[in-house]
């Protein structure tokens, strides 16, 4: 089965569902569902116009009048509610849906609706489907095929559940409810809010019914949808199949992250089969831990590597060690790594599978101040301050050692520069010296001036005059408040951009075994970036 982009329209008048069919047909969905408890108005007459502008939809048509008890927003009687879902059917839907626990509690509702739509005979007229489902807006369950399997004992056509993803390890067991239950019957099966998002696109890899996007960002029906233009270019719905092989970002937060956007596109240009999604997994390196071990003890998922950002970048490393796999040496040295690879095994439960962790920050950022530098010039033993002590501190403050400079690192925790200067032969300053020190290069890796604070800058009364190299990691904004003085002061500059780029290109070469293509990589971040 091809699973569908079903896009929920939730307008409160009629007029205006009408034209957001319009909307949908121009979105390219697959499906549209028609939410009838967010209508003011309620009248038969105005349902069968409503019914009747949606013939000109091109693909399916769900109907749904969702009780108050299950996230909906129907407040009148349940006979009201029957009559309007009874119409729907017989004027052309093709699914309705109803709640399981109301089906199972209403004698009306099976006798009116399971007569609209055929459930108990062999009719081959073309009446509408039903969808029983359930909702769970607090948690996930712990067996959630179980519930799967119960509502299947009723007579659906379609079995359906939704439950709210507290965490990213919610979605590997809705996704494993879905596999289980897809093999037997038709279903649908959602994670609701960010952590969901797992479970929403790789939907189509185990052939759901559905899954739900929205028209529009802001109009969602439930938690944690995905706006359907997105869903079909950003995340290339159409080419995701059974062999798709899983990347993504960890992080916390990690919903503004720009890897899935430049990540797709990438995998789009060369025809790799692969799907890269954001994956919010809580700071603590036991969260860590279980999604990584939930995704390799189910190997279907097919999970092939992830980039990994803060606040999980030692988490990896740790992880890696635990579990016997490779780390670079390079990242052993820095402390931390930003890119996990997976090796799958040939045990069914995943635990032969080999994982390894490297630093591609190292590399992206290094690249990108040698490609700066007048005419690709060699650092020698150029005076550097870097600004911060944190995970890129460390990649940058490596790499600038084993070029032969001479590093000075401030940092607003003296410890923390204290330690790091130790630890690579550096020399650590108060943080108040900054904007004091000679240098032939300074490289900023604090988050001062980033997005969406972007009129403040390490170095607030700008860099000192002359020939400086001025670096700032910062990505977002492109020209960040320290570039924009630094390159009125004359000084050259090099932007964050470039050392994204730079360390995303190179964790696609380690997955795919392919060169990037960083052209693409530049021109998708730029576009995101706005500029």
């Amino acid at each position: 089965m091809t699973t569908k982009l079903c896009v929920p329209l939730t307008a409160n008048t009629y007029e205006r569902m009408a034209a957001d069919i319009r909307a949908a047909t121009a979105a390219q969905a697959d499906m549209i569902e028609l939410r009838l408890d967010h209508l003011r108005d309620h009248d038969l007459a105005s349902l069968r116009r409503l019914m009747d502008a949606a013939r000109s939809f091109p693909g399916e048509l769900i109907v749904t009048c969702r009780m108050a008890e299950e996230g909906g927003r129907w407040d009148g009687d349940e006979s009201g509610r029957v009559s309007l879902m009874e119409l729907a059917g017989l004027c052309g839907a093709h699914y309705l849906d109803f709640e399981y626990e109301a089906w199972r509690r209403s004698a009306n509702i099976r006798q009116k609706i399971g007569l609209v739509c055929d459930v108990n005979t062999d009719s081959s007229r073309p009446r509408a489907r039903l969808i029983l489902s359930k909702h769970d807006f607090e948690r996930t369950p712990d067996d959630p095929a179980s519930i799967l399997a119960d509502i299947a004992r009723e007579p659906a056509h379609v079995v359906k559940l939704a439950c709210k993803a507290n965490k990213i390890t919610d979605s590997l067991l809705m996704l494993e409810a879905l596999r289980a239950s897809a093999a037997v019957r038709p279903t649908i099966a959602l994670s609701m809010g960010e952590a969901g998002i797992l479970a929403r696109v790789l939907a189509r890899k185990w052939g759901a019914v559905l899954t739900f996007a929205s028209l529009e960002a802001g109009q969602e029906s439930a938690p944690g949808q995905v706006p359907v233009t997105q869903m079909r270019e950003m995340y290339r719905w159409d080419a995701l199949n059974a062999e798709t092989r899983v990347y993504g970002v960890i992080g916390c937060p990690v919903a503004h992250s720009m890897s899935p956007a430049i990540m797709n596109a990438a995998f789009g240009e060369v025809g790799h089969n692969g799907v890269y999604l954001p994956m919010r997994v809580e700071p603590d390196y036991t969260d860590f831990r279980a999604f990584v071990d939930g995704c390799l003890r189910r190997p279907w998922l097919d999970l092939r590597g992830c980039s990994v950002t803060i606040p999980h970048k030692q988490n990896l490393l740790r992880y890696v060690e635990e579990r016997g796999g490779d780390i670079e040496p390079l990242a052993r040295r820095i402390g931390a790594a930003n890119t996990l690879s997976v090796e799958k095994g040939t045990r069914p439960d995943g635990s032969d599978a080999r994982v390894s962790a490297s630093n591609t920050d190292y590399r992206g950022a290094m690249d990108a101040l040698m490609a700066g530098l007048a005419g690709g010039g060699d650092l020698g033993d150029a005076a550097v301050v870097v600004l911060g002590a944190g995970g890129a501190s460390r990649a940058i403050v490596a790499g600038l050692r084993d070029a032969g400079c001479r590093v000075t690192i401030c940092n607003r925790t003296a410890d923390k520069a204290r330690a790091l200067a130790d630890e690579f032969q550096a020399t650590a300053r108060p943080w108040n010296d900054r904007g004091r020190l000679e240098a032939d290069v300074v490289v900023n890796c604090t988050s001062i001036g980033m997005w969406p604070k972007v009129d403040e800058s390490p170095l607030p009364g700008g860099p000192r005059l002359g020939k400086m190299v001025v670096f700032d990691t910062i990505y977002n904004p492109i020209e960040t408040q320290l570039l924009r003085d630094a390159r009125e002061r004359g000084c050259r500059t090099i932007d964050g951009v470039a050392m994204f780029v730079n360390q995303a290109a190179a964790q696609f070469q380690i997955w795919t075994g392919i060169p990037a293509p960083t052209a693409t990589i530049r021109l998708h971040l730029v576009q995101r970036l706005g500029r």
